[in-house]
């Protein structure tokens, strides 16, 4: 494998780190080491990684805000996508993003520019490459409601457009194959009153710090909301608010964020999920379904 490594190293700009700590690059900050981690900063090198596909395993992340590796680590390259992947443009009536743009700076820039419906990134952790991956949301909004389309990296190392309408974008899925790779979304918008999207992000801001433990080592909601069902209440009403299991523990702010209180370790996470998600089972008869994503053996 490392021989692999070495091989693509001498085929790219861009560095790559061996065995590198992924709790340096995850929110909950810990977990194990991946075989190699990397920011690439071009297509070319992205294309030239995606030739390897059939030889080593690839994982795309943002800013980990969404990711729990375990103990045992990655067998596989770990790839964030660098600055060249993190211009936004105003192209007429499409707005562009790079796939690396934390969704953050996506909500500063609309407002910015008094463009409306960009508000709700605000209260989303990560990138917009991931927000289009799993058609993130908040608040009564999603990031498909404003998606024309994206350019993406498919995995015969093609770069091509694809439209809205062949996403097949739900909540928090998309049909959009492992080993691509998003480079860019392209969004439909509108301009409004400068004050109103102020207004909104505010209030978004507010409520974010009000209900969610965000200064603590967790990385966002844990679980998906099963339909017509919100999972921080079933998990509250099944009585896994402060259940524990080593030092991770169920947030008593909202039950459906998981903090690592100290020095937890990747499994004692995802241990503890398993937890609650036996647990709701159990009381409601609903499997909850993991939204935070997990690599590794």
């Amino acid at each position: 494998m490392n021989d692999i490594f070495v091989e693509i190293q001498s085929k790219i700009k861009d560095k790559i780190l061996f065995d590198y700590d992924m709790g340096n690059a995850t929110w909950f900050r810990t977990g194990g080491k991946a075989k190699g981690f990397a920011v690439i900063n071009n297509l070319a090198d992205l294309k030239t990684i995606v030739g390897y596909s059939t030889k080593i395993k690839y994982s795309i992340i943002g800013v980990g805000s969404n990711l729990l590796v375990r103990d045992k680590g990655y067998n596989g390259l770990i790839i964030k996508l660098g600055k060249n992947f993190n211009k936004i443009k105003i192209n007429k009536n499409i707005l562009s993003v790079g796939a690396g743009v934390l969704d953050l700076n996506l909500a500063k820039f609309a407002l910015k520019n008094s463009i409306k419906d960009f508000e709700f990134f605000t209260g989303i952790p990560g990138t917009i490459g991931g927000a289009v991956k799993m058609n993130a949301g908040c608040y009564g909004y999603q990031t498909s409601d404003n998606l024309n389309r994206i350019l993406l990296l498919n995995s015969k190392r093609e770069v091509q457009y694809i439209y809205l309408k062949d996403l097949n974008l739900k909540y928090r899925s998309s049909s959009i194959e492992k080993n691509s790779i998003i480079l860019q979304a392209d969004f439909n918008f509108e301009y409004s009153s400068y004050d109103e999207i102020l207004k909104k992000n505010i209030y978004i801001k507010s409520k974010r710090k009000e209900t969610q433990p965000i200064k603590e080592k967790t990385s966002g909601s844990t679980f998906k909301n099963p339909p017509d069902s919100y999972a921080a209440e079933l998990i509250e009403k099944a009585g896994c608010k402060g259940m524990q299991v080593g030092d991770a523990t169920v947030s008593y702010k909202h039950s459906n964020f998981i903090i690592n209180n100290g020095n937890a370790s990747a499994s004692d996470i995802e241990n503890l999920g398993k937890k609650v998600i036996n647990r709701v089972k159990e009381v409601h008869g609903i499997e909850l379904e993991w939204e935070i994503k997990i690599l590794g053996k």
